[in-house]
């Protein structure tokens, strides 16, 4: 299959390598792209905190310029919100690293039964935009909770000449969505007007995602069975 991915260009590398693994070509277009805010980061993590949690593999990536800086930290327990994350926090050193379900509530299920120290705050990397999750379900139980967004994520504008160009002469056959910003700029970019799309397959990681698509490719949309990469690719 001909497979339209819309991660950003590092977090897509893996993706398409599976994709290609398997057999599939993939078609790499990016709809939004990250600016990190290293400072604020740095600023965070010199505050007491009882742990990491990061729902994005960009928080950690946005973590990686701080170098030598991060040593100190990499014995903290990192809660990560799936596998993914979890294998960059490996990478970047951390050695205390627990692993969730795949979702931001699930990961607040864990901080709230394995707190490591009570009374201090998890300082949540965070991004911009994001599920609101894990913080109204942390607030729900008064875990104390400290907010930092290190990177925002900013949409690609396209034009329907850059589309064309990407998608190439054969219609695609699928499309990933990732997120609910991904899922609302594909469908408010020049995408949306390719002839192939009331046939293509949209392949979401959730089915929050659906209140981003047009109702009239509702019956296109397949939702992934766990919250992560696996469970999208499961759908191929």
């Amino acid at each position: 299959m001909r497979v339209i991915v819309t991660r950003p260009q590092l977090s897509a590398a893996r993706t398409t390598q599976r994709l290609e693994d398997l057999g599939h070509e993939p078609i790499l277009l990016p709809l939004a792209q990250a600016v990190h805010d290293v400072a604020a980061a740095a600023d965070a993590l010199s505050l007491p905190h009882a742990a990491l949690a990061v729902t994005s593999a960009e928080t950690l990536r946005a973590l990686t310029s701080l170098g030598a800086g991060l040593e100190p930290h990499l014995s903290t327990p990192v809660f990560a919100v799936g596998k993914a994350t979890a294998r960059l926090a490996a990478e970047l050193g951390f050695t205390d690293i627990r692993i969730g379900p795949g979702d931001g509530q699930g990961l607040a299920r864990m901080l709230i039964e394995s707190l490591p120290v009570p009374g201090l705050p998890v300082l949540y990397l965070a991004g911009s935009p994001r599920m609101p999750h894990l913080e109204a379900a942390l607030a729900t139980e008064a875990v104390p909770l400290r907010v930092i967004e290190v990177y925002r994520m900013l949409g690609i504008a396209y034009d329907a000449a850059d589309i064309e160009e990407r998608i190439g002469v054969s219609a695609p056959d699928a499309v990933l969505l990732y997120s609910a910003q991904t899922a609302r700029l594909f469908f408010q970019s020049p995408a949306a007007r390719l002839p192939c799309l009331p046939r293509l397959r949209i392949l979401a990681i959730s089915d929050s995602l659906l209140e981003h698509v047009p109702p009239p490719y509702h019956a296109n949309v397949e939702v992934a069975h766990s919250p992560d990469e696996d469970g999208l690719f499961a759908l191929l």
